[in-house]
């Protein structure tokens, strides 16, 4: 300062530089307190359970809690407790990893004034497992989950959200589940050990219900899943049950899983338990529709060209393409072999053959055909003469 005041009476070059350089160092309010740089907890905990296992998803804090971005993550501590509430994490059942660092905008992005769009928070995932004496028969037993991410120095501002888990026990899937092909579809089948006898009590007007039942899944080639149907849980002894909604000529697996159903008065919560090993099943089709029943024969002629009309009963298979006529004629006691004579599938269940010829006796057969060309045994044969 004495250098600046005597530069008033003889200024030098030197002088005004530090003068100036002085003068650009004066602030113009209070200094601001450093960032403590504390993640803001996270509000959208969601928590879903298979078996014995709990898969917990969270958002990665973008802000601080003073609303600065946030530039270092620590590890995540996941917290649990028999208890409806949690206020402080306590001894952690898990720790999360940080996420990884995300690179800053280069240094000649950040020189050309360029803005880089704010990345959306990235998805964190945890899977926790229950241990056994955390389980109970009790349908309105709840476990309560929340977690709390620290910063680089392992200081957290508090917990998360909170979510709430069943805690009910989950029975076990079926051990001897198989399948068979058929023409009406995938027949499974499975031995049930019935219900527990510790489920057996009624549940109270103040206690939610409790229902068991077996969900069957059919996972196609592309690995998607489709519920193909569910059979209640009751006593034990073996069960079947038919899915008849796959498509034919494509490869599938099944698997069976107990699933238990928690009803209150203003929700349903459903928790399933473990799958069965899969069971792999390729849907080709050789079976052939159902045979032709109720075929008839009757002339019809007089005074024109003579022919026989065929009716027969329809075949009901959904698959159903149509049908072949099989005609052989009889010569004195011996019938001729049934030869096709449609060059087309009959598509209803009527024909009329007008290549007869007077004074002779025809013996006729229908099969049925499916889409996939598999065709029936033919139905029983009728005659009819031709004056």
């Amino acid at each position: 300062m004495k250098a600046c005041l005597g530069s008033l009476v003889a200024p030098t070059a030197a002088t005004a530089a530090l003068c100036i350089f002085l003068a650009s160092c004066a602030q113009t309010g209070p200094p601001l307190p450093p960032s403590l740089e504390l993640p803001k907890p996270p509000g959208d905990l969601h928590a879903s359970r298979k078996g014995n296992h709990v898969t917990l998803s969270w958002s990665e804090p973008a802000q601080t809690t003073d609303r600065q971005s946030v530039r270092y993550l620590g590890p995540t501590l996941i917290c649990r407790s028999p208890e409806t509430e949690i206020t402080t994490c306590g001894n952690p059942v898990g720790t999360a990893p940080p996420p990884p660092v995300v690179p800053q905008k280069s240094a000649s992005r950040r020189a050309t004034g360029q803005r880089s769009a704010s990345p959306r928070p990235a998805p964190q995932i945890f899977t926790d497992t229950l241990p056994a004496t955390m389980l109970k028969p009790d349908p309105g037993a709840e476990v309560t989950y929340a977690v709390e991410v620290l910063n680089r120095y392992a200081r957290g501002a508090g917990l998360s959200d909170r979510v709430h888990v069943p805690a009910i026990i989950t029975l076990p899937p079926p051990s001897d589940l198989s399948a068979e092909l058929t023409g009406d579809g995938v027949i499974l089948s499975w031995t049930s050990a019935g219900e527990p006898a510790v489920f057996s009590s009624q549940p109270t007007s103040n206690s939610p219900g409790l229902q068991f039942r077996y969900r069957i899944y059919r996972r196609d080639e592309s690995g998607k899943d489709a519920i193909a149907g569910e059979v209640p849980v009751s006593g034990s002894g073996p069960i079947h049950f038919a899915d008849a909604g796959f498509e034919w000529e494509k490869a599938y697996s099944y698997r069976v899983t107990v699933v238990g159903i928690i009803q209150r008065p203003d929700n349903e919560t459903q928790v399933e338990g473990d799958d069965s090993p899969p069971i792999p099943v390729v849907a080709h089709d050789i079976f052939p529709p159902d045979v032709p029943i109720g075929l008839q024969a009757a002339y019809s002629g007089e005074g024109q060209k003579p022919f026989i009309d065929l009716i027969w009963a329809p075949v009901t298979n959904a698959d159903l393409a149509g049908y072949n006529i099989y005609r052989g004629e009889t010569n004195g006691a011996v019938v001729g072999k049934l030869i096709k004579i449609n060059s087309d599938l009959v598509k209803s269940p009527a024909y009329r053959d007008s290549e007869v010829k007077s004074g002779k006796m025809y013996t006729y057969s229908v099969s049925a055909v499916d889409v996939r060309g598999n065709e029936s045994a033919r139905s029983e044969e009728t005659s009819e003469p031709v004056p």
